[in-house]
C-alpha cells in the first residue's frame, strides 16, 4: 500500500522508510529502559507506557475510522507485516512524550499529548501533488508544543536527566553515539544531512552572533549543544523525512529558517523556543504547500458551445 510519506524519502523506497522508523523506534525503546533503569530519566514507569499505549488506541482508531469512510483497506490490516509496520509511528510519538515533557506524577498530560500528536497527523494536512496530502507537523513536536502551553502545570524534562547518573567520559559517550549512529542514519536512508548541516550551522551562527552582541561569554551560548537532549532534538525530531522537504536548497532553508526563529523567541524571552521553532516553520511550510496547489491547480475548462447548423432549405426539382 503506498504512502505519501514515501515522496519524501530518496528515491521514494519504502525500505528507506521503513528503516529508519525502526532504528528511531528501537532507539527510543532501549533509551527509555536505560534511562528508567541507569540514566536517570525523572519520570514514572506507567508514563511511558501510558503514553505508547495512547498513542496506539489513537492511530488504530483514526487509521480504522478513515479506512472506513474512504472504502479502503487499513493500513495495519492484510497481513501481520503491516500489522507490525503500522507501531512504529505510533510507539515514537508515544515514547518522546513522556521523555520530553515532566508533569510531576500525572498521566493526563502525557495521554494528552500522545492523543494530540497522532491526530495532528490526520486533521492537519497539506497537498503535495497528485491528489495526496501528508500531514505538516512533526507529531511529537506538536503534541508536546500545545500541552506546554495549554497545560502550564506540565513542563519540559530537565536536560541533565539523560546522563545524569554518568560520570566523566560516558557524559560524551552517549551524546557521541546519537550523533555519529543519527547522522549515518540520515545520510543512507533519510537523505537529510543538508538540513540537519543547515540546522547545526545556523545555530552556531545565531549564538556567536548573541554573544558578540550581548557581549556574554562565547561558551554559553553554545553549551545547549553538547547536551544530549539537543542532539536528539537537532537529528529526529527536526529532520523528520515526513514533514521536511527532500530537494537539498529546501532542506538548508529549512534548517536556517528554525535556527533564525530560535534566535528571535530567545532575545524575546519566549519559553520552549526550540519547540515553538520548529512548529512555526513546519506551519510556514504546509501553507506554502497548499498556496502552492491553489496556483498550480487549472481552471475548469469552459463547456464549447457548438455552432448551430443553418436549416437546409428544400429546392425544387432536387
Amino acid at each position: 500500500m503506498a504512502y505519501a510519506t514515501l515522496n519524501f524519502y530518496p528515491n521514494k523506497d519504502p525500505r528507506m522508510r521503513f528503516f529508519a522508523l525502526w532504528y528511531f523506534c528501537t532507539l527510543l525503546i532501549i533509551w527509555t529502559i536505560l534511562g528508567d533503569t541507569v540514566l536517570g530519566f525523572e519520570q514514572s514507569y506507567a508514563q511511558p507506557i501510558v503514553g505508547v499505549l495512547t498513542a496506539c488506541v489513537v492511530a488504530f482508531l483514526l487509521e480504522g475510522l478513515d479506512a472506513w469512510v474512504n472504502n479502503r483497506q487499513a493500513r495495519f490490516a492484510g497481513s501481520w507485516k503491516n500489522t507490525v509496520n503500522f507501531l512504529p509511528p505510533c510507539i515514537i510519538p508515544g515514547l518522546a512524550c513522556a521523555m520530553l515533557i515532566y508533569p510531576n506524577e500525572r498521566l493526563t498530560p502525557i495521554i494528552f499529548a500522545a492523543a494530540l500528536s497522532l491526530a495532528s497527523k490526520v486533521l492537519i494536512r497539506a497537498p503535495i501533488g497528485n491528489g495526496q496530502t501528508q500531514h505538516v507537523f512533526n507529531p511529537s513536536n506538536l503534541g508536546i508544543t500545545v500541552t506546554l502551553f495549554l497545560l502550564p502545570a506540565a513542563g519540559l524534562a530537565p536536560p541533565y536527566q539523560f546522563t545524569e547518573n554518568l560520570t566523566g567520559f560516558w557524559h560524551w559517550v552517549i551524546p557521541g553515539i546519537i550523533l555519529a549512529t543519527g547522522t549515518f542514519v540520515h545520510a543512507k536512508f533519510t537523505g537529510r544531512v543538508p538540513l540537519v548541516t543547515a540546522w547545526f550551522l545556523g545555530f552556531a551562527a545565531q549564538a556567536l552572533i548573541r554573544s558578540m552582541v550581548f557581549h556574554s561569554p562565547l561558551a554559553v551560548p553554545f553549551l545547549p549543544m553538547t547536551s544530549a537532549g539537543f542532539i536528539l532534538f537537532s537529528l529526529y525530531m527536526i529532520p523528520d523525512p515526513a514533514t521536511t522537504p527532500i530537494k537539498p536548497l529546501r532542506q538548508v532553508l529549512f534548517g536556517l529558517s528554525v535556527a533564525t526563529i530560535y534566535a528571535l523567541l530567545f532575545v524575546t524571552h519566549v519559553v520552549y523556543g526550540l519547540f515553538i521553532a520548529l512548529a512555526f516553520t513546519s506551519a510556514i511550510r504546509g501553507l506554502s504547500l497548499y498556496v502552492n496547489a491553489q496556483f498550480k491547480r487549472k481552471p475548469a475548462s469552459k463547456p464549447v458551445a457548438r455552432a448551430q447548423q443553418q436549416p437546409q432549405v428544400a429546392i425544387a426539382g432536387d
